[in-house]
């Protein structure tokens, strides 16, 4: 019962957090908007006209986004890590970040190999959501023909970082035969970004992002079944095939729509379980799940702020914040853990 009570003081306390996180997001910008007035505009009493439009259409999607991608990163990475039993294991080990690099490269540094095939002027946003999803979607059709013939759990991890290696050889072939301009765009795709979706958009990958999450919670049984190893999960009547497989689509619709959508964002997924694990101290998904999407869409929002660069004109990358951020912190939490919980 005292466990129960510090979980729920704790799921409170990260709420709150989360919340705070949110509003003081959306205030920040190159454009200075106080508090006040941002919740005010929230609430819809508007004083400014502008002000509005800055956070009704810019602000507040890239806030949800990060709520998103970052609660979504942490429960993906969870997933492989505890399927694989593998504590570097992240959301992008079975290659579905490469699949969607892959996607991308084409669209924007094919036409330097292929030609007409690949027009530059064919390039729009939308075209590389498109390309993006389909990498993701051919490598995770790929993975899941394998995991249907293969039983060992490690052999999909390794198949997996084996198309990762095929995908970035085929982008560095790709990458030789491109225009500077070309390169220079896909290397922008890569930095990551949380500001580009409109609400239409945001609302397809909140759908998606659903999907994912519901197939997440369906698999908290089997989850809590694997840490014991496969022939106890066997024993206590779980279906292996049926469980890994739903893993492996949960983690990799949730992925593969945050990579077709926001670019390839590193990091998260890999640190904000074993952040979770440090915190929480325990082993199981039912406390872990929803622990390590309030952390990732905290740690996101805290990471986006950051980039801002409040009161300048320049963005950082995403990418570079999450881990010049991230990485100390764990760094620090391990040391004074002296272990790592797994």
């Amino acid at each position: 019962m005292n466990n129960q009570n510090t979980y729920y003081t704790s799921f409170t306390i990260l709420a709150l957090v989360l919340v705070i996180c949110f509003f003081i997001n959306i205030s920040l910008g190159s454009v200075s908007i106080p508090l006040k007035s941002t919740i005010s505009i929230l609430l819809g009493n508007s004083e400014n006209e502008t002000w509005q439009i800055i956070i009704t259409n810019v602000r507040l999607p890239k806030a949800i986004t990060a709520i998103l991608v970052g609660s979504g990163l942490g429960i993906s990475g969870l997933l492989m890590q505890t399927l694989f039993r593998n504590p570097l294991a992240g959301p992008f080990v079975l290659g579905i970040s490469s699949g969607a690099s892959l996607g991308v490269a084409l669209v924007i540094l094919g036409s330097g190999l292929f030609g007409g095939l690949f027009a530059s002027t064919l390039i729009s946003k939308w075209s590389i959501v498109i390309a993006a999803s389909l990498g993701s979607f051919l490598v995770l059709m790929a993975v899941l023909a394998v995991s249907n013939k293969v039983r060992d759990t490690m052999a999909i991890l390794i198949i997996g970082l084996m198309f990762g290696s095929i995908t970035a050889a085929v982008v560095s072939v790709l990458s030789y035969f491109s225009s500077a301009e070309q390169l220079q765009q896909y290397i922008f795709w890569g930095f990551g970004s949380l500001s580009n979706l409109s609400w239409n958009e945001l609302l397809i990958f909140f759908g998606i992002y659903c999907a994912g999450t519901i197939l997440s919670i369906f698999s908290i049984k089997g989850l809590n079944s694997l840490l014991l190893g496969d022939n106890y999960a066997k024993s206590l009547g779980l279906n292996l095939k049926q469980s890994r497989l739903i893993i492996i689509l949960a983690t990799s619709l949730i992925a593969g729509t945050i990579t077709a959508f926001a670019g390839p964002i590193a990091f998260i997924g890999l640190a904000i379980p074993h952040l979770t694990r440090q915190i929480f101290k325990t082993s199981n998904h039912k406390i872990l799940l929803p622990a390590v999407f309030l952390f990732g869409a905290i740690v996101m929002l805290i990471c986006d702020s950051i980039a801002q660069i409040p009161g300048s004109d320049y963005t950082l990358p995403i990418n570079a914040i999450t881990a010049l951020v991230g990485a100390p912190v764990v760094i620090w939490l391990l040391v004074r853990q002296r272990k790592m919980m797994f």
